[in-house]
């Protein structure tokens, strides 16, 4: 049985997608369709600055796009990279449930020698 992860794991991606802010400006740019630091800040209890550092980290990650617009930035969640990490977290998702399920084998198997 093959449990290995079918594409590699993009550690910078997830470790992006890790930060539970990071994750809900995430949210928030997908509900919405985009937004800047500004906008994202009003509707987060955080700095207009640490929302700015932290769409930096989702920019270098490749999980948004940003495009000026006057004095701001808008923001826009990058599909493509967005539908890589489901990818990948259903892959190792997939492989841990595999890996889960032979350990469950396993331990089946000792109590039915132990009991016999």
């Amino acid at each position: 049985m093959n449990t290995a992860v079918a594409e590699p794991v993009d550690d910078d991606l997830w470790s992006a997608i890790g930060d539970p802010t990071r994750r809900r400006m995430l949210d928030l740019l997908l509900v919405d369709g985009h937004g800047t630091a500004t906008s994202l800040s009003q509707q987060m209890s955080v700095t207009r600055q640490a929302v700015a550092k932290h769409l930096g980290v989702l920019d270098r990650a490749g999980l948004v796009r940003a495009a000026a617009e006057g004095r701001e930035r808008r923001y826009r969640v990058d599909d493509a990279q967005l539908a890589r990490a489901v990818a990948q977290l259903t892959s190792v998702g997939t492989a841990w449930d595999a890996r889960l399920q032979r350990i469950k084998r396993i331990a089946e198997a000792i109590q039915r020698t132990q009991q016999s």
